[in-house]
């Protein structure tokens, strides 16, 4: 493993402007550079460069990283590959990986993966050249030797150790972990996929990561996919996106199907950008994803309940990763077709006019809301907006979170006020007596803004008390969310313990807390303009504030408690010390 302090490092040391600027052309912005985005069709620039903290952001698709990620997102370079080309440009020598036995095994169990998958298709491909049985499926679903060979269809033939003739170490422990083959306890080993057409799956590089398999005649489950390995994480992995990304970026849309088959059949149709979810509901990351890709992005499920589900699902995922500007819109075909069928009996244009007339996110969402209540009576109202309300504060987009607040409250029949102040939404206003809110109009939250202030200057965590913070760390809620309150402690102790942290998102990369710390550091240029005396005496009295939150949070529960029975001795003792300001205290 490379050691996050040469990361580091070579991050302070190399300028991402010149990075960037040496395969996409940037103009001056104020203090930061633009461009039309790399990563999306887009008319006008929202692609942003900040040399000050050395990461770039596009405002339309959300695409965000530093010049390490620049090079794997553009140049489709492993995160190896782009630290040491970027290390060769300022004269820095990648050191050895400290002797690692764990991370050592996992590299070289990818290493071995990914040989051993590539080898695996290439034998499920040569085998279907040679079985009459898969070649006259595949014609009779319409298809072509032309579209099979660009999706790199293959057959998995009948019988239980087939591989066995491409991998002579059949028992290698390789071929288990890529999920090819199943080790039964009684030891006995066999070929995981069996009599079945084979769509290999690949990541954005093209390397073969997991295959899907779809029974030729009669058998459960229709579909087989691989199971989750080193190489494979069905959440982040959209079926066709390799091989669609040219269609996308010259229809400026793509339309997300359930199928393998569907993406393929589509494909078939000279409907080149589809894709496909991996078995599992849409997900945040592959939602992002397909947003970098495009403006557009449509849903296209089976009209039965099954399909409905499945695009609530989907719609609930893509509220927090909508940008205005971005559209996403469903179709749902007749209850008797999906997207294969339905291509085929009634052709491309037929197809591509249904998907033009798609309904957006907004109307599905209030559509499905108000199926769910009567709307005549005061009762069902009331339920309308209970169920809106989560679901609106997870919006991102400004815009789009107005409009549907107002639409919401013309069907609830409540001013836009009173909804707002039900849903707890602070909406930016001022009148001409007043002055300008300049610190409240810059703060998301009082947790992120934290954490933002610190990804914008390590140093302010000399400020802080970890201690206190670590001590209250359990008193999640609303308006205190865990995750946010984790990786404010994670990045607290990160800047006390590292003296030059210069990307905060790359320290976080593969975590749990990537998506979430690329929020916060495209939130830390908001506090740019601020000098050092401003941004410690911003940091201290937000740090305060949220002190006194933590003693409010303790004191309410102690009161609850005592409605239901008596406090303890020390229980007593500690609200005393909390009314008289020591929030630090814990429950005895």
């Amino acid at each position: 493993m490379i050691p996050q302090s040469f990361i580091q490092d070579l991050l302070n040391r190399v300028d991402i402007v010149d990075v960037v600027e040496s395969y996409v052309p940037l103009k001056r912005a104020g203090s930061n550079y633009a461009a039309r985005c790399p990563f999306h069709s887009e008319k006008s620039p929202s692609f942003t460069v900040s040399q000050t903290k050395q990461f770039y952001h596009c405002f339309g698709c959300g695409a965000h990283g530093t010049a390490i990620s620049f090079l794997m997102e553009h140049q489709g370079m492993g995160f190896i590959d782009a630290v040491k080309d970027l290390a060769g440009r300022v004269g820095m020598v990648v050191p050895e990986p400290t002797p690692d036995p764990e991370h050592k095994e996992k590299v070289e169990t990818a290493e071995d993966l990914t040989q051993v998958m590539l080898k695996a298709a290439q034998f499920y491909k040569a085998q279907l050249k040679s079985s009459d049985k898969a070649v006259a499926y595949l014609k009779n679903r319409g298809l072509t030797g032309e579209i099979a060979a660009r999706y790199g269809l293959g057959y998995a033939p009948e019988g239980w150790q087939n591989l066995e003739a491409v991998f002579p170490e059949y028992r290698a422990k390789s071929l288990t972990e890529a999920g090819l083959v199943i080790a039964s306890e009684e030891g006995r080993r066999y070929d995981r996929f069996r009599d079945r057409i084979m769509f290999p799956i690949h990541n954005q590089r093209g390397a073969v990561i997991g295959f899907g398999g779809r029974v030729i005649d009669q058998g459960e489950p229709k579909y087989l996919n691989s199971p989750e390995t080193p190489l494979f994480e069905k959440g982040r992995e959209l079926y066709g996106l390799f091989q669609a990304r040219g269609a996308i970026r010259e229809a400026q849309r793509v339309v997300v199907v359930e199928g393998y088959m569907d993406v393929v059949a589509l494909g078939q149709y000279d409907i080149g950008y589809a894709v496909a979810t991996l078995g599992t509901a849409t997900t945040p990351w592959q939602v992002q994803k397909l947003l970098r890709q495009t403006d557009n992005v449509i849903y296209c499920f089976d009209g039965d309940a099954a399909g409905r589900r499945a695009a609530w699902r989907a719609l609930e995922n893509s509220l927090a990763q909508l940008h205005d500007g971005k559209q996403v819109r469903f179709l749902f075909l007749p209850p008797e077709h999906d997207p294969d069928s339905f291509v085929r009996a009634h052709g491309k244009e037929t197809f591509g006019k249904l998907l033009d007339a798609a309904p957006p996110l907004s109307e599905i969402l209030v559509q499905e809301l108000t199926s769910r209540v009567d709307m005549r009576t005061a009762e069902g109202r009331a339920k309308f907006l209970q169920e809106s309300r989560p679901l609106v504060k997870q919006v991102a987009a400004p815009l789009l979170s107005l409009m549907l607040r107002k639409q919401i409250a013309e069907l609830a029949g409540v001013s836009q006020a009173e909804l707002d102040r039900s849903f707890d939404i602070k909406v930016a206003g001022r009148t001409q007596a007043q002055a300008p809110e300049r610190r409240e109009s810059i703060k998301p939250s009082l947790l992120r803004a934290l954490v933002e202030m610190l990804a914008f200057q390590p140093s302010l965590a000399a400020l802080a008390d970890s201690e206190r913070l670590r001590e209250n760390a359990d008193l999640a809620s609303s308006e205190l969310p865990q995750s946010e309150i984790m990786l404010l402690t994670k990045v607290l102790e990160l800047c006390t313990r590292e003296n030059h942290i210069r990307s905060v998102a790359e320290h976080f990369r593969g975590s749990e807390f990537e998506l979430l710390a690329h929020e916060i550091e495209t939130g830390s240029l908001k506090w740019e303009s601020m000098d050092q005396e401003a941004l410690q005496s911003e940091f201290v009295g937000a740090w305060k504030k949220l002190v006194e939150r933590f003693r409010h949070v303790r004191i309410t529960l102690l009161l609850e408690k005592s409605k239901r029975q008596s406090w303890t001795s020390e229980e007593k003792e500690q609200f005393r010390r909390l009314q008289h300001g020591a929030a630090n205290e814990t429950p005895g």
